[in-house]
């Protein structure tokens, strides 16, 4: 396939999905990696997409009517997003009640996490998996089971949520702005994330940067309701409304918030 082709077919496969994974375009194009990388280079280079770790990603795109599927959010950030598990790892103590989330940052959780004590519960198939493995104690919770995230949500989920108290609640996010804080694309979804919060001490949201200046279909809460984990804060101005915790950083310090 010719290079104009090739990069055709990577836009084309960017504006459908959002974001792509440079797997997906060597199936889609027939390319190899180092190809794919190149072109990517390229089209960064002209302003027509954002190269990431893994892929590329649109450019500004502002509104997000939905999310790229799992399988490629997986191979986007995965460096980002271990940096920000491990962070959140160390906040938890022996004698949490841990609420996980679904989302790819969270579920890097239970990689990192070893020897706790601590008590989790989860809404995500997946995680409950990865922290029974580690012999950790850990509840699922019921409802209608989302194939595409392995998430529960729905009316059960909620009821079941509801017999719980948590000490720390980690969620996930599709997006964060100043004016609509933090939103997700499914509107079932965002209620669970509300309930969990309600239900939390301390709550901390999980994001990578490139999360920051997108929104999403349903508003989750504002900014400050709750603490942002994330690899490298883009816009200063996020700490007048929250603390934010950059696991970029060689030394990670607590920046933020102004507002009382």
């Amino acid at each position: 396939m010719l290079a104009e082709r090739r990069m055709e077919v990577i836009l084309s496969e960017l504006a459908v999905r959002r974001a792509v994974s440079v797997a997906d375009l060597c199936k889609a194009t027939g390319a190899s990696e180092a190809t794919i990388r190149r072109d990517l280079n390229m089209l960064a280079r002209q302003r027509r997409l954002n190269k990431v770790h893994g892929g590329a990603v649109l450019i500004e795109e502002e509104f997000r009517p939905a999310e790229p599927d799992m399988a490629v959010k997986r191979q986007l950030f995965t460096e980002e997003k271990d940096c920000i598990a491990r962070l959140a790892v160390g906040l938890i103590e022996d004698e949490d009640v841990v609420f996980l989330d679904a989302g790819t940052s969270v579920l890097r959780m239970a990689a990192f996490l070893q020897n706790s004590k601590a008590l989790f519960v989860t809404s995500n198939i997946e995680c409950a998996f990865r922290l029974t493995e580690r012999g950790l104690r850990t509840y699922v919770l019921g409802g209608a089971l989302d194939p595409g995230t392995m998430s529960v949500t729905g009316a059960e989920t909620m009821e079941a949520l509801r017999r719980y108290n948590f000490t720390k609640a980690f969620l996930g996010v599709t997006g964060i702005t100043i004016s609509q804080g933090y939103t997700t694309p499914d509107p079932e979804a965002a209620a669970a994330k509300v309930l969990a919060a309600e239900r939390a001490q301390q709550v901390y949201v999980l994001a990578d940067s490139s999360k920051f200046g997108k929104v999403t279909a349903a508003l989750i809460f504002p900014l400050e309701g709750a603490q942002i984990i994330t690899d490298r804060l883009p816009d200063q101005r996020y700490l007048e409304y929250t603390v934010v915790r950059e696991a970029g950083k060689e030394t990670t310090e607590e920046r933020g918030s102004k507002h009382p």
